[in-house]
Order: structure tokens, then C-alpha cells, then sequence
């Protein structure tokens, strides 16, 4: 069955920043998927974490079988939101918007300034509170006065707490997948290598490759690499790849085989190699750079409370906090300590999964049960 389902950009105006920084004018892309009802309370937007973008699903519930797959591309969330699944389309109407500063049609690095060329190196720093900001704002020019549920994880899961703090009366529940109440050292660290592998990028020129027709392929790609690291299990890694050697090296634009290499080429070299390509093929370097910078930011006490509990305590949404069990970005002891700090009765579980941190990702099947339950 197709639900349905859109894609739109709205514009917004004089929006100002933590920093204090003013978008003349912000856009913000987001895909819809759905009915509002008539009371407007079956509201759900979805946050993707950090290179995800608006396509959550197809909107159809078997993408296998749609007359043109082209048109119903799966979706990131595929095996949870769709009709008849977890967060069900045929009753939810679901919205999911591209963060600012990420390059999925939402004003970013790469859109258009004043003068007609890129921000580059002049787009502002935002912070997961902006993004939560602006879509406060998309929520009232969709006319949502209240989300029957925010739903994230990683990213996503720092953006849907920060909403049920900046607009409290507005999220009934909230759900946090594999995210903190702030970034501690080893993901300050995670992130500032990553952060340097783009600056260092001769290519980077400072953020504003753009203007000049140049891209800091080999930066990026090694920050995904680095970051993909973080993503997965030590023992789902060695499992599936041990100290296997592939037969030879490959030609890659984002990294050439170094001289020193000899002829030893493994299968998690191989591994890592793809998923930089993938998001080297598909992602702002900019926005990768923009982004982390805001997660590796990401502190729900700053401005608040010292005290956890106190910066959470204006939180009115009833919760549901799930960490994933083999998660070595952020630890399950770690969204324990968040679960611990906000107020009410917080639904809590644990995936157990091998995946690592992915695992909000990847267990839709074991995920699926929590959510549907949950949104009722």
C-alpha cells in the first residue's frame, strides 16, 4: 500500500542563531509521509543522525514490489516506518527535515549566500539547539501545535532531546536511540580527528572548495573512515574479517595506494575503503565538518544546569531511552546516565546487538516491538 507522501522546502526568515548569527533567509527540506489528522495529534518527526537525510522510508509497504522503484527508493528506516509497521504510516503522520547545515536541501555550506556563491567557509557554527530551534519553526508553519512523538537516534536522538527542551509542551514522547546528554572526552577526541582529516585536506582550501571546483575527497573519506569505527563492534569486525588479505590493491580516488604498502591489502582495509567512497559520492565535506562540530558541541547543561537533572528538568514528554549493547560510541552505561537524570517514569532497554553503535540501525526487527508499543 502507498501512503501519502512529499517532499518540500520551506523558507524562513531574520532566524537567529546561539551564536547570534542571523539567516537572512533558512531553508528547511523535509519529506512527509501520511495524514495530519483533523486534531493534529498524530504527529511524529523522526531525526536522522548525521550523514542521514529526510527519506526515512519509501512510503510504500513492500519497495520490492513498487511499480517504480526509482520513484520509492527504501528509505534509511525502512524496516520501521512504513504502513503497517512500527511507526505506521497509515495512522501517523510522520515528518522527518533535514538538520541545517547538512547538504540534503536544507541551508548548508554548499547553498547559495548574498552574492550568489557558496557559504563555504562562512557558514556559521550551529549547534543541536539550533536545529532543534528551527524545527520548532517548521512546526508551526506545518501547523503541529504538539508531536504525538520525536523519534531519533545518534544525532537524531541529541536533536529530539534537545526539542523536548526547547519546546517542551510540544512533545508528548520522546524516544533517544544511542544518544547522550552530552559529549564526553573520547567523543570530543572521535570527533576532532575526524574534524582535522577534512582540514588537513589540501583540497579543503580552508572550506571553500566549492568556489574553486575543488573537493577534500581524501579528508572526508578518512574521517568517514575513522568515524566507521566508532559505528561498528571490535567483535562484529573481527568476526567478519579477521586478518583476511585481499588479492590486490584497489584504485580509489579518495586515497591512492600509499608507497610504503608492500603488497598486503586487508579485507577491513577493503571495508573501511567502501564506506568512505559511498560517502564521499554522496556528502558535503563542509557539512560532514559542520555537523560533527555540532554533536561533538552537544551539552543539554549548557546555558541550564550544572546538575543533569536540573538542565532536564523542564522536559514534559514522557520518555523512552534505548542504548544498544555492543555501542563503543556511546556506551550503554552512558544513555543509562541520561535515562537516570530525566524526570517522570523512563521507559528503558537495551538492544543486544553485535552491530555496535549501528545497532539503532540495523535491529528493526528487535527495535519494532519498543516503538509500537511506545507510540500507542
Amino acid at each position: 500500500m502507498q501512503v501519502a507522501s512529499r517532499t518540500a522546502v520551506n523558507e524562513f526568515h531574520d532566524v537567529v542563531l546561539e551564536s547570534g548569527y542571523v539567516f537572512e533567509q533558512l531553508h528547511i527540506a523535509y519529506e512527509t509521509y501520511g495524514q495530519l489528522n483533523a486534531e493534529k495529534s498524530n504527529a511524529v518527526l523522526i531525526e536522522h543522525a548525521l550523514t542521514g537525510d529526510p527519506h526515512v522510508s519509501s512510503g510504500v509497504a513492500n519497495p520490492a514490489a513498487a511499480e517504480s522503484p526509482r520513484s520509492f527508493a527504501p528509505g534509511w528506516w525502512e524496516d520501521v516506518v512504513g504502513p503497517g509497521k512500527a511507526i505506521d504510516t497509515n495512522e501517523f503522520f510522520v515528518v522527518c527535515a533535514n538538520a541545517i547545515g547538512g547538504c540534503n536541501g536544507s541551508t548548508g555550506p554548499t547553498s547559495p549566500s548574498a552574492d550568489g556563491l557558496a557559504h563555504g567557509s562562512r557558514f556559521p557554527a550551529v549547534s543541536i539547539r539550533d536545529m532543534a530551534a528551527a524545527e520548532v519553526l517548521l512546526s508551526d508553519r506545518l501547523g503541529i501545535p504538539a508531536w504525538h512523538a520525536v523519534i531519533g537516534g545518534s544525532m537524531g536522538g541529541a536533536r529530539a532531546l534537545e526539542f523536548a527542551l526547547v519546546a517542551p509542551e510540544r512533545v508528548n514522547r520522546a524516544t533517544i536511540l544511542a544518544a547522550p546528554a552530552f559529549s564526553d572526552a573520547d567523543q570530543i577526541a572521535w570527533a576532532h580527528t575526524q574534524i582535522q582529516a577534512i582540514e588537513l585536506d589540501p583540497d579543503f582550501c580552508g572550506g571553500d572548495y566549492a568556489v574553486i571546483g575543488r573537493f577534500p575527497r581524501r579528508g572526508l573519506g578518512l574521517a568517514r573512515q575513522i568515524a566507521h569505527l566508532t559505528y561498528r563492534a571490535d567483535s562484529e569486525l573481527n568476526e567478519r574479517f579477521a586478518n583476511t588479505r585481499q588479492e590486490q590493491w584497489p584504485d580509489l580516488a579518495h586515497r591512492p595506494r600509499p608507497a610504503s604498502a608492500g603488497d598486503a591489502y586487508y579485507a577491513i582495509q577493503s571495508y573501511l575503503d567502501y564506506q568512505a567512497t559511498k560517502l564521499v559520492d554522496r556528502f558535503d565535506a563542509q557539512s560532514y565538518r559542520i555537523l560533527t562540530q555540532a554533536l561533538r558541541d552537544h551539552d543539554v547543561r549548557r546555558g541550564r544546569s550544572t546538575n543533569l537533572a536540573e538542565a532536564l528538568s523542564a522536559a514534559q514528554a514522557k520518555f523512552q531511552v534505548i542504548s544498544v549493547s555492543s555501542d563503543r560510541l556511546y556506551p550503554p552505561a552512558q544513555v543509562a546516565q541520561l535515562a537516570a537524570a530525566l524526570p517522570g517514569d523512563v521507559e528503558t532497554h537495551v538492544l543486544d546487538s553485535w552491530a555496535g553503535h549501528d545497532g539503532f540501525l540495523t535491529e528493526g526487527a528487535q527495535l519494532s516491538p519498543h516503538l509500537r508499543r511506545f507510540l500507542t
